[in-house]
């Protein structure tokens, strides 16, 4: 899989005391998260502790507060951007994207459709033929040829969100960001898609997965980023914050944690 990781600098994302409201409600309280070249980095949290809002704030979704003077928010060392350019550096999947998808689309078309930002391929859109080679050896790279020719509708939920991650990579984005990727999987679909995952690590692209199962954290990620209503908990070395002592404060339940063959798991 070609990588344009060399390329990029040492900071990819820089966010500091990062206010962000919605509805009147506070949903990011004094963020401070950086995530550097070579960074993944899974971002853990119960239900409403402002997982996804980080996410839709890095991309443009949600806009922080620019009430102090020492908030700092840069993404490759630049505070302004065009949304649409942002969106291109960033491949997104996530439970919301794959209802989008669920129509007579071929998983050719799904894959291609990234070079454009689309839910298919339009009658007016012009494909160039490095498009093609593009989403042909993306294909190949995720083991997903058998479903090219099939309508993404016809794929099982597991099968579907590989595709998506397929959409994802068209651009090389520097970061992949998984948010709740195994949310409604299987058993047998969340090992096939967490074997996806560490594929695409192992080939130097950077992940940030947002989840509250520890079992979705393949062992190429390296960072961990805590958050409790609003804000970062812990964030550091994935060894020294995924500990039995930091999860059951984070959650309010004893919880605890064991690692087999890379693996972490977690009970009560």
């Amino acid at each position: 899989m070609h990588n344009k990781e060399e390329n990029l600098p040492e900071s990819l994302i820089e966010m500091k005391n990062i206010l962000v409201r919605k509805n009147n409600r506070t949903i990011l309280d004094s963020i401070s998260f950086n995530v550097k070249k070579g960074d993944n980095i899974a971002i853990i949290g119960p239900n409403g502790s402002g997982k996804s809002s980080i996410i839709k704030t890095i991309t443009g979704d949600l806009r922080p507060i620019a009430d102090t003077e020492e908030m700092v928010f840069k993404i490759l060392k630049k505070d302004r951007w065009i949304i649409s350019d942002l969106k291109k550096l960033l491949g997104i999947v996530s439970g919301d994207l794959q209802l989008d998808y669920m129509r007579d689309i071929s998983v050719v078309e799904v894959v291609l459709s990234g070079f454009f930002s689309s839910i298919g391929i339009y009658p007016n859109l012009k494909i160039e033929p490095y498009m093609l080679k593009r989403t042909a050896d993306i294909i190949d790279f995720l083991e997903i040829r058998h479903l090219a020719d099939k309508n993404i509708s016809q794929l099982s939920t597991g099968e579907a969100r590989r595709v998506l991650i397929g959409r994802a990579l068209i651009h090389d984005p520097m970061i992949l960001v998984l948010d709740e990727p195994t949310n409604s999987l299987d058993l047998k679909s969340k090992h096939k898609f967490r074997e996806t995952v560490s594929k695409i690590a192992a080939a130097g692209k950077s992940i940030i997965l947002v989840t509250h199962d520890l079992e979705d954290i393949v062992p190429e990620i390296n960072r961990a980023v805590l958050l409790k209503d609003g804000r970062i908990f812990a964030d550091g070395d994935i060894e020294e914050i995924l500990t039995a002592e930091k999860l059951t404060e984070l959650f309010g339940i004893p919880v605890e944690v064991g690692k087999d063959k890379g693996y972490y798991h977690a009970w009560c």
